[in-house]
This record gives structure tokens, C-alpha cells and sequence, in this order.
């Protein structure tokens, strides 16, 4: 009996002292980000746009919780506007990684970067060639960036090869060594500090088992590199930045620092990476070097911000879907319109990256970014066996789910229609979708939910849908008048659908360039993607 008292205490005893650990660690590490943090704010006094002195600085700030004066987000925003004014929206000719370091500052601090001095500074990463002519660093940033915001991928009809999501993804694991890691070079041995920033790009994709695949190759890759400091050695030193690069790695995809992969003689990369810092003055970039160094400082503080969020729960230092509006700003990406129905919300990506064969590779459709950009958010699915099926028609229960989807709204059943049962699937997405005035019968209290929906009729709910959104749907006779005559069949269309074609027609959400309206025919799978996705994008719920 005594033994086992004693076994106990001793067991107590051990939970306490670790508890205590844990919070002296945490404790330490959050005195630590408040010096860096305060430091930068001295060292960087007026934040400019550039891979030094500015867009980390901004970015780690953000990121941090620290108090930061909202004068000094202002003057980056400001000097911001300046460059893209001054170099009419070009900020490289050649590294588009510059476009992808200005995204994730601004949208650290809740800045739009598709509306900046006018400019929208991710449609330069819509074009697949020059983005990747960079070498590697250009899909990996690219993706970071506009996977941030979830920001929909910007078409660019000046691109010879149009971007997507999955192209970046592809580039990314073809590029990656026999041995599981990536380098600059795609030669030689891996280098943690490009594998790391590789596995960050990555990190939201792990539905797709090919990157799963390739992420658990170079996580292997990079536990095999790690030395007994718990760091790495790159070009013949060790630094901090490659020991930076892989804690964001982790921390993006959820791996605690302690994994017993990457503790090393009792030591974890933090561990290693703390050993650069300076107190009161930043970070070493080696260990023989002296005085800190700047560009070891901004990354080493974002990696300490980034450790801190996974101890506190918080999204990542990359998934700033929680960031509020910059005040008297533009609105955020998928903050929405100022007068949307509070209902409304948008809807994160739960699978990025996701494509059918049907509409990708060889078969690329016209409407692939649409589809795949809802496919994303889970608001629209295939029909099996990888494909989507676009020349397909949909039903009108079929439709009405897809935009209760889009919206975001809660499906409730309310049973207004006799041919609606309780069971049916589709029973809360066309109850919700009446009561919000979307949708409505075709007479004696039926909704026909297996007919086939028309083109007028999806532009007509699509409106309303709009309305919901917080935009003016609203057009006087004559401008009705006046966009629909430019098409030869106008007359043929119902009267009731008129308006709502109109408003989609103006709204670029239905496309002009048709000769007709075909307001009767059964409206196409990829025609209703295309349509909410543009309603979606003008919305700003993407």
C-alpha cells in the first residue's frame, strides 16, 4: 500500500512539474513575440511594400495580436497604393512571388487585394507561365496567398495558359526530389528551408491523396535532415531560416513541434531556432554571425507567431478567414456586402484544389474555375465517379439546394409545398429557399421539384438571391428595356422574368455575348455554376 501511495505521489508530482513546464514555455515564448514585436515596430517605423523592412514586418504584426496603431497599417496600406499607382498595378515584371508577399500583408490587416488603388493584385497569379517561370517559389507562394483569403482564382485572358489551383499543385509535386524534399534547383539535395515553404502550399490539399502522399514523403525526408540541435544544416551552415520555414510547415498542418519525428536529443526546432534570437534585438541569421539580422528577424518572428496560434487554437498563421475589414476599407474577401441579410455568409473552402475529370486536363471546360471554385466550398458536386457532368440539366430541388448552399443559409424544411415531403432530401434547402423569397411554386401550392429549371427562371432566383446579398437589384423600365433589347429573342421571354434577367445581364453574373437569351431552354450544370459563382464574386462571399 505504501508503495502504491508513493507510486501516486510521485505520479502528481510529475503532472505538476509538467504542467508548470508547459506554462513557463508558453509564458516565455509569449514575452518573447511582445520584444520582437515592439522591436520591429522601432526598427521598421514606416512599413514599406518589399521582401525587407515592410510586407513580413506587416504580415507577423498582424498576425500577432501585438497593439500595433491602426497609423501604422495605414502607412503600409498607403505606401502600398503609392507603388501600385506609380507602376500602374505592375509590381514585377518577372517575380510574381512580389505580388504574393503584398496579398498576404493586406490581408493580414484585412485589405482586399483585388481592389487596391484600383487595382487587382491577384490577377497576375491567373497566369500559370509567368507565374511558374520563377521556379519554384512561384506556385508555392502563389497558392499561400491566395488560399489566405480564400480568394477565388483570378482569370486572366492576357495569360497564355490560365492558371487554376490545381495546375500550382501539380507543378509543385512534380518538382519534388526522389528523396521526398524539394530545392531550388529541383536537383541535388532537398533544402529545408524551400521543402518547408513547399509543405506549407500544401497544407490545405491533404483530401487529395497524391499530396497527402508526397507531404508524409518529405515530412520523412525532413526528420532524417533534422541534426541533434533540432535544426538544419543548409549550404554548409546552419540558419535560422530553414529551421523557420519548417515550424510554419507544421504548424500549418497541424503537427505539433514535440512529434517525436522532429525532437532531437531532447531537442525541438524551436528549441534550435531560439538559439539565433537576441533579446531585445531580433534574430541571428547563423549562429557565427553577429548583430541581428532583419530578414532573420521578420521570419523568425512570424515562425514564434505561428507557434503561439497552434498552442492558442487560433487558425494558422496562413488561413485569415478571421481577420476583420480594414476600417474604410474595402471589404475583405468573403466579408460580403455592408447590406446583406445577416443570414448570409460565406462558406470557407473545405476542399481545395478539387477538379472532375470531365472538366480538367485535356477537357478543360470554359466554366472550370467556376465549377471548381464552388466544388471548393462543398455548394456544388459532381455526379460520380469523378466527373461533374456540365452539359447536364438541373432540377429545380437540385438548384434551389446549390444556392441555399452558396448563401450559406441553414436548411429548414416548412412544408409550403404539397409535392415537398418531410423525408425528402431536398425538403430543408426549398423550404429555406422560400422563406427567403428565392423560390416559389408553379401553382396550387407545388414546387415541381424534379422539373428542369430554365435559363429565365435561374436568373430570376439568382436575382433575388442577389437582394439577400445586400446588392440593388433594382432596375428601372428602361434600363430593363434597354439591356435586354440587344438580343434578338427578348420578346419571347416571360414578362415576370424580365427584371431579373436584366439585373444578371448588367451584373456580368449572365454573359452578353450571346446573340440570345434562350430564356426557355433548360439551363446547363456549368451555366448555374458559372452564374452563382459570379454572383458569389460580385457579392464578395468568395
Amino acid at each position: 500500500m505504501k508503495k502504491r501511495l508513493l507510486s501516486l505521489l510521485l505520479a502528481i508530482c510529475l503532472l505538476l512539474g509538467l504542467g508548470t513546464t508547459a506554462f513557463a514555455a508558453e509564458a516565455a515564448l509569449d514575452e518573447t513575440i511582445a520584444e520582437l514585436a515592439a522591436y520591429l515596430c522601432r526598427t521598421v517605423e514606416t512599413p514599406q511594400t518589399g521582401s525587407i523592412g515592410g510586407d513580413w514586418t506587416v504580415l507577423g504584426l498582424a498576425r500577432s495580436g501585438y497593439e500595433v496603431p491602426e497609423q501604422y497599417y495605414r502607412q503600409y496600406r498607403d505606401a502600398v497604393e503609392k507603388t501600385v499607382k506609380s507602376h500602374n498595378g505592375v509590381l514585377h515584371e518577372k517575380k510574381y512571388t512580389e505580388y504574393s508577399r503584398v496579398i498576404l500583408a493586406l490581408s493580414a490587416i484585412g485589405v482586399d487585394a483585388r481592389s487596391v488603388a484600383g487595382y487587382d493584385l491577384t490577377k497576375p497569379l491567373g497566369d500559370y507561365d509567368k507565374t511558374v517561370r520563377q521556379g519554384i517559389n512561384g506556385p508555392i507562394w502563389a497558392l499561400i496567398a491566395l488560399d489566405s483569403r480564400q480568394y477565388p482564382m483570378p482569370a486572366n485572358p492576357e495569360a497564355k495558359t490560365q492558371a487554376t489551383r490545381q495546375r500550382y499543385l501539380d507543378d509543385l509535386l512534380d518538382r519534388q526530389l526522389p528523396g521526398g524534399g524539394w530545392s531550388l534547383t529541383g536537383q541535388g539535395a532537398a533544402d529545408p528551408d524551400v521543402t518547408g515553404m513547399a509543405l506549407q502550399a500544401l497544407a490545405k490539399y491533404q483530401q487529395q491523396e497524391k499530396v497527402q502522399a508526397a507531404t508524409q514523403k518529405a515530412l520523412d525526408c525532413m526528420s532524417k535532415m533534422q541534426d541533434e540541435t533540432g535544426g538544419f544544416t543548409c549550404w554548409q551552415a546552419s540558419n535560422s531560416e530553414s529551421v523557420v520555414q519548417m515550424i510554419c510547415a507544421l504548424c500549418e498542418l497541424g503537427i505539433p513541434l514535440d512529434d517525436p519525428r522532429f525532437v532531437k536529443n531532447g531537442k525541438t526546432m524551436l528549441d534550435h531556432l531560439l538559439t539565433f534570437y537576441q533579446k531585445g534585438s531580433g534574430f541571428r541569421h547563423t549562429a557565427a554571425g553577429s548583430g541581428s539580422d532583419l530578414m532573420a528577424t521578420e521570419q523568425g518572428f512570424y515562425a514564434l507567431v505561428a507557434v503561439q496560434r497552434a498552442q492558442q487554437g487560433k487558425n494558422s498563421l496562413y488561413r485569415m478567414d478571421d481577420v476583420q475589414p480594414a476600417e474604410g476599407g474595402a471589404q475583405a474577401s468573403g466579408a460580403g456586402l455592408p447590406g446583406k441579410h445577416s443570414a448570409v455568409r460565406s462558406m470557407p473552402q473545405v476542399q481545395p484544389g478539387k477538379t472532375f475529370a470531365d472538366i480538367s486536363g485535356a477537357k478543360d471546360h470554359a466554366n472550370r474555375q467556376a465549377i471548381e471554385g464552388l466544388a471548393a466550398r462543398g455548394i456544388i458536386d459532381g455526379k460520380g465517379g469523378g466527373l461533374f457532368d456540365p452539359d447536364a440539366t438541373m432540377t429545380r430541388a437540385e438548384f434551389a439546394a446549390t444556392i441555399v448552399r452558396g448563401l450559406g443559409l441553414e436548411p429548414e424544411a416548412n412544408h409550403r409545398f404539397t409535392d415537398v415531403k418531410p423525408g425528402d432530401w431536398f425538403a430543408g434547402s426549398v423550404g429555406t429557399a422560400a422563406s427567403y423569397g428565392i423560390i416559389t411554386g408553379r401553382g396550387e401550392g407545388k414546387f415541381d421539384p424534379n422539373g428542369a429549371i430554365t435559363r429565365q427562371e435561374a436568373a430570376v432566383m439568382v436575382a433575388r438571391a442577389a437582394k439577400l446579398c445586400g446588392m440593388d437589384t433594382q432596375l428601372d423600365p428602361a434600363a430593363v428595356q434597354d439591356t435586354l433589347a440587344q438580343f434578338s429573342d427578348y420578346t419571347q421571354t416571360g414578362q415576370w422574368a424580365r427584371q431579373g434577367l436584366a439585373f444578371c445581364y448588367a451584373q456580368g453574373i449572365l454573359e452578353d455575348s450571346a446573340l440570345e437569351i434562350r430564356g426557355t431552354e433548360r439551363v446547363r450544370r456549368c451555366e448555374i455554376a458559372q452564374m452563382l459563382y459570379n454572383l458569389l464574386d460580385s457579392a464578395k462571399l468568395l
